[in-house]
């Protein structure tokens, strides 16, 4: 009996990865599409990689939800989505349904509650499940049958992956998110206690409350820290769990089975609508073009991306490579000079949230030349994980090469890496380059993302974090 596979995509997560990845781009009349285009974008490239035979694009319902029920300043703090992206909820709504996507909003739950419901059922019926997300908290459902993954960096994270990249098996994260804080759902955590603590805690007492019954005998600040939270920390514990037993029979028919959500063909006439009324000629074209070439009008699987087609260049044998990671004051220093003394430098940013508003930065790649990089490492958290350099020291070091226009810098989605600098206290001078910006004009039907842009012209794969 050939195994089927449910695709579930953490809309919510989607909507502000799509809004931050892509600029401000403007339909004819003036609407702002950059969200809708980039969730299109991967919709279609999550589909063309599963080919899953059910799916669902799973979104937060408005209004509160029983999280804020047992402590109401869950995700208090939050700002107010962005107007320019509020107005493109309802089309992206449409256009997800267009495609032939069932689209799931549960009023009173949380999109990863729903999520972690139907994970648990398709499992349990024999189903492997995918979901697609950019969110650690999800981590909590990997198991046998159930893998994450992440359509813009390419990771994919199964069992052993998630132990290796957060330093617990999937049956602990959520002992490893309720002892750090959640500064994004403003959950409190052990004050400061982060991910390297809470893993080492963890390893050595076996489980959350291996780490409580030891509270008394651990030692120092973060000690004193544990000792102070003990009372919050069942409470920080239940806001973290994913549900996974919510009744979904009123959003779903015929609810536990899961034929509701099959995936439907493609609604050609109403997408050819919507494309062009948002200004999507691209799609258009190619959707107008694969019914003139006789292929079926209403497909049940979205087409691939354009331009997925071609293989990729290979890389190129001839130049000399020189990558290093920089973990000494020294190497610093050498990597200092040499941004001062280049006329263009490329710099990239490593973060812990595609949400710019509140993403901390984890490391920084520079690279003065072709063939030569190096990465700083400040807030990486894994087994075995080398000692980096203090976080703040680096900043302050390159802040005066950072806020100097005369000096050129190279970037990837500039508008992202100039809010994270700002939320470090650095204002960002002298970018002249933009690739994200430079392949949407150049190739608007195609992926923009580094790791895409690596892969189309340097036949390379990128690494994620």
């Amino acid at each position: 009996m050939t195994t089927k596979t449910l695709l579930l995509v953490d809309g919510s997560s989607y909507l502000y990865r799509a809004y931050h990845a892509l600029p401000d781009l403007r339909s004819p009349d003036g609407f702002p599409t950059g969200a809708i285009h980039g969730m299109v974008a991967m919709l279609k490239r999550a589909l063309q990689d599963v080919q899953p035979e059910h799916a669902a694009c799973v979104f937060d319902a408005k209004g509160d939800t029983f999280r804020n029920e047992w402590y109401p300043q869950y995700k208090a703090q939050r700002a107010p989505m962005p107007e320019d992206l509020a107005r493109q909820i309802e089309p992206i709504h449409e256009v997800v349904k267009l495609l032939g996507w069932p689209v799931l909003m549960v009023p009173g739950i949380e999109a990863d509650d729903a999520i972690g419901t139907l994970a648990r059922i398709a499992a349990q019926t024999g189903h492997e499940v995918i979901i697609s997300t950019g969110d650690k908290d999800l981590a909590q459902l990997v198991d046998a049958h159930v893998t994450l993954i992440n359509t813009m960096s390419n990771e994919k994270l199964d069992a052993a992956a998630v132990n290796a990249k957060f330093g617990v098996p999937p049956e602990r994260i959520i002992d490893y998110l309720t002892l750090m804080d959640d500064t994004v759902d403003n959950v409190p955590g052990v004050e400061k206690v982060g991910p390297k603590t809470a893993a080492k805690w963890i390893a050595e007492y076996g489980s959350l409350d291996g780490v409580i019954a030891a509270a008394g005998a651990i030692k120092g600040v973060a000690g004193e820290n544990l000792r102070k939270a003990l009372d919050w920390l069942p409470m920080g514990r239940k806001l973290v769990t994913v549900l996974t037993d919510c009744d979904l029979s009123r959003d779903i028919a015929g609810f536990p089975a899961l034929d509701a959500l099959a995936l439907k063909p493609v609604d050609r006439s109403g997408l050819l609508d919507f494309y062009a009324r948002f200004g999507f000629k691209s799609w258009k074209r190619d959707l107008e073009g694969e019914g003139a070439a006789g292929a079926p009008a209403e497909a049940t699987a979205v087409p691939a991306a354009p331009g997925d087609a071609p293989p990729a260049p290979q890389p190129s044998a001839t130049i000399a490579k020189h990558y290093e990671t920089v973990l000494t004051r020294e190497q610093l220093q050498r990597w200092i000079a040499r941004i001062h003394a280049a006329p263009l430098t490329a710099i990239d940013t490593e973060t812990d949230s595609l949400d710019a508003m509140v993403a901390r930065i984890v490391g920084i790649s520079l690279s003065v030349k072709v063939g030569e990089a190096a990465y700083i490492p400040l807030a990486h958290s894994y087994a075995g994980v080398p000692e980096q350099l203090d976080a703040a020291e680096v900043l302050a070091a390159l802040r005066p090469w950072l806020e100097n226009e005369r000096h050129a810098k190279l970037g990837q989605n500039i508008k992202y890496d100039s809010h994270v600098f700002t939320n470090a206290g650095i204002t960002v001078r002298g970018y002249v380059h933009d690739t994200l910006l430079q392949s949407y004009v150049l190739e608007a039907h195609k992926p923009h993302s580094l790791e895409s842009l690596a892969l189309r012209h340097l036949g390379r794969s990128g690494l994620s974090y």
